[in-house]
């Protein structure tokens, strides 16, 4: 079942019933400035960080679910509703949601009028665009009474939704020609403000959330829009708001429009005020003045779209699978975008108060987004190398404002520095900028203990080594990748953090995971000391590559798989000997990633157990059989219950890992068949099991052992955006950029039959067009030339290279 479809000229998901099984969302916001918006006009918007510099209130967790956002009513001679459904819940005669890229626009229509709302955020402005069109399709004239909604959070989300001893007394507004300023605590401390107004006189305001609603009411019956006339309240501590009512007559097929703009202004700390307690407002008053005409909306509405244009040009595939078009060229890389700004920071399962931006995630989503923006990867390269510490570790998480480490999380996952080369590789390799390996790069933030990047990248390499168990393997700290499985934390209590409590010392456990990881990531290391001239340094770094790879296959092999790891008492985890969770997917795609296993079979022996033991039609699970008890020694992955998240659900960011290994291994038809299962455009039929948004990935889908084995949970923000698209457009479709050139070596099922990928790389374009037979390796021809080998050289700046492939 569908409850929408894809508009692939448009770049849109068209959504055509308010009745998703879940709130279906999208961000605006490309810089600093971003928004989260439902198809229903739920949500909320922040300036850089969700947790410090929040401007509107979002209630998760409600009843009824997605309550609260940016509401448009509209009273036509006493009849109440919203072109976004909710909150009134009027049946509407048409409702529709197209979700684009940085954008959103709703629209309903009902009795006579057509209501639509476009929101956007503009690329260099820091604020919300509101541009509301009214018409009316009716023979008649209509007066109709438009009302807007927002209402502030007081900055700090967290502090908001718990300190109310304070900030039920603290809200503060200032009202200026219609125009309503949010200036809570900006005579104390803060240097910033809100404004929001609308580009045309107003009938009315209110700024106090409960003479809008009514005391005791909900957003539906609030009492202003019911009424049609607004109390022209200010806010006085409690819950400050911002309203606007608009008196606005239309002729029978007259249409107008009205913006409305949502915006953060920060002034210095001299210049803070233009009369005794009169906020300084002339950094509203210019943003105001600049979307004072509907045309300034539209003109910057279309640098969006060009901005959007550009980044998209980078990476294109045309072949005669529209699924797979759209995800490659759209949806794919628009998901890598969003993780880039958002980390797992917001969304409609992350609620921006608890995360900071991961070491481990951001190195991961770099490789999704840095043909996008490079030079954006570069900066934010050096903001993660800059929370690591002198031994190679590095804080597990910072602030996207301040970008210093989060004492709250802290460190000791001792997957995290391994990351941090595959992220700096990824650059390189894209862009060519080995002085990047030159920049001075300070530890914890603090330049006294500043060295080169390449000195950080030594100390990542170095750190396994240095924490080495007693089977030559990787310690694994307080967790790897796997943030769930725990195996030094022993936690009874309830509520206490897995991830934060104190570890026990003395323990052995070791990650095969990390091992593998080493012996994928760790020739990238030794390549970039050897091209900088330090041979002695590459052959080091080959010769403990080496060593890991005989250590897993001497002590992380059990016999048809890769074992996962070893626990606090030197036990196997993820052997045959477990009576639950024998096998699990990280180690079986990354070893072979690594190289492990290419030789002598036992890469395809692990690839065949996968297949058995974890697949479904629904995805690859993480581990089997699920556990049905709670393992103490093995920390949170056994308290979930058996089915969801990392207790064998389907964690759809390593089913990634096997598709690659599938590739390495030359098993196309297994790779494609891997990638369809989980990517959403492939299940948009389904959407009524899958539930959550049909154009980007979610982080888990429920496993064979749950009671709702194929439904999604916590969409848009998770790895699995960066590593499906490294998997598909490098390894599937197989273009992917080294040092020296572009590797072209498709490996993808033969149902896709001939496809073209256009890539930009350098400044160079690449053209490859390939024949698809769906085995067997790529012959190329380049500029109608036979070459050797899979690469194909970097061409100068300008340039145009003919790649014909045949597989």
């Amino acid at each position: 079942m569908q409850f929408g479809h894809f508009d692939d000229e448009a770049r849109e998901y068209v959504i055509t019933t308010p009745h998703t099984p879940y709130p279906w969302i999208n961000y605006l916001g490309a810089q600093d400035f971003f928004g989260l918006v439902s198809h229903m006009g739920g949500g909320y918007c922040f300036y850089r960080d969700a947790k410090m510099r929040r401007l509107t209130r979002y209630r998760y967790n409600n009843i009824p679910v997605d309550d609260g956002g940016r509401y448009f009513s509209i009273n036509d001679g006493g009849d109440v509703w919203s072109p976004s459904y909710r909150p009134y819940k009027t049946e509407l005669d048409r409702f529709e949601t197209r979700h684009g890229m940085g954008y959103t626009r709703i629209t309903g229509a009902r009795g006579g009028v057509e209501a639509s709302v476009l929101l956007f955020v503009p690329v260099d402005i820091n604020a919300e665009i509101h541009q509301v069109t009214l018409t009316n399709t009716s023979d008649a004239a209509k007066s109709l009474q438009l009302f807007s909604f927002i209402e502030f959070c007081l900055w700090n989300a967290e502090d908001d939704q718990t300190n109310y001893q304070r900030n039920l007394n603290i809200g503060e507004v200032e009202v200026e020609d219609g125009a309503i300023y949010h200036k809570t605590e900006y005579r104390e401390r803060r240097d910033h403000y809100a404004v929001y107004g609308v580009n045309a006189p107003v009938a009315g305001f209110d700024t106090d959330r409960d003479s809008f609603l009514g005391y005791g009411n909900g957003f539906d019956e609030a009492v202003v829009p019911h009424t049609g006339k607004a109390t022209n309240s200010v806010a006085s501590g409690w819950y400050p708001i911002g309203s606007h009512q608009l008196s606005v007559e239309l002729e029978p097929g007259e249409s107008k429009q009205f913006t409305f703009v949502l915006g953060y202004l920060e002034n210095a700390a001299d210049d803070k005020w233009e009369a005794p307690s009169v906020v300084n407002k002339k950094g509203g008053r210019e943003l105001l003045a600049h979307f004072a005409t509907n045309e300034a909306t539209d003109a910057e509405f279309a640098k969006l779209n060009a901005y959007w244009d550009n980044l998209l040009g980078s990476y294109m595939v045309e072949s005669g699978d529209d699924k797979l078009n759209r995800m490659v060229n759209i949806w794919n890389q628009y998901q890598c975008m969003v993780t880039y700004n958002m980390s797992r920071s917001a969304s409609y399962f992350e609620t921006g108060i608890g995360r900071g931006m991961g070491f481990r995630d951001s190195n991961q989503d770099l490789l999704g987004f840095v043909h996008l923006v490079p030079e954006r990867a570069r900066e934010r390269i050096i903001d993660i190398a800059s929370t690591q510490f002198e031994d190679g570790s590095a804080y597990h998480q910072y602030q996207p404002l301040t970008k210093r480490g989060n004492n709250a999380i802290g460190s000791g996952f001792n997957d995290d520095p391994l990351w941090l080369i595959a992220g700096v590789a990824a650059y390189i390799k894209e862009t060519g900028d080995f002085a990047i390996l030159d920049e001075s790069v300070p530890f914890d933030n603090d330049e006294s203990k500043a060295t080169s990047l390449m000195d950080h990248l030594k100390r990542s390499f170095d750190h396994p080594l240095h924490n080495m168990g007693p089977h030559g393997l990787p310690l694994i700290g307080r967790a790897d990748w796997n943030d769930c499985l725990n195996l030094n934390c022993f936690s009874t209590t309830p509520g206490e953090s897995f991830q934060t409590t104190e570890n026990q010392a003395g323990g052995v456990a070791e990650s095969v995971f990390i091992a593998g990881m080493f012996c994928a990531i760790g020739p990238d290391y030794a390549a970039l000391a050897r091209r900088r001239g330090d041979e002695a340094e590459a052959s080091r770094a080959e010769a403990a590559v080496s060593a890991m790879k005989q250590a897993v296959v001497d002590h992380g092999w059990d016999g048809a798989w890769f074992r996962r790891a070893y626990d606090y008492y030197g036990n196997v985890v993820g052997g045959d000997e477990n009576a639950e969770a024998k096998i699990w997917i990280e180690p079986q795609g990354y070893c072979i990633m690594g190289g492990v296993g290419l030789e002598d079979g036992k890469a395809i022996q692990a690839l065949d157990s996968v297949r058995e033991r974890l697949n479904t039609p629904h995805g690859i699970v993480l581990l089997n059989p699920a556990f049905t008890e709670y393992h103490v020694e093995l920390g949170e992955v056994s308290s979930y219950p058996p089915g969801y998240k990392e207790n064998a659900g389907i964690f759809c960011h390593n089913n990634p890992w096997i598709i690659i290994a599938e590739t390495i291994v030359g098993r196309n038809e297994y790779a494609w068949e891997y990638y369809k299962q989980i990517t959403p455009a492939y299940r948009e039929e389904i959407s009524e099991v899958h539930r959550l948004e049909p154009y980007v990935y979610a982080q888990m889908i429920a496993g064979k052992d749950a009671q709702r084995h194929g439904e999604a949970k916590n969409s848009w923000l998770t790895g699995t955006a960066s590593w499906n698209f490294v998997t598909v457009s490098q390894y599937l479709l197989g273009v992917r950029p080294d040092y020296d050139g572009l590797v072209v070596d498709p490996c993808i099922g033969a149902e896709v039959g001939e496809f073209t990928v256009r890539r930009q790389v350098r400044g160079a374009t690449y053209e490859i067009h390939v024949t698809n037979s769906g085995s067997g390796r790529a012959s190329l021809t380049v500029d109608g030339e036979p070459i050797e080998g899979n690469h194909v050289p970097y061409a100068p700046a300008g340039a145009t290279v003919k790649v014909e492939a045949r597989v």
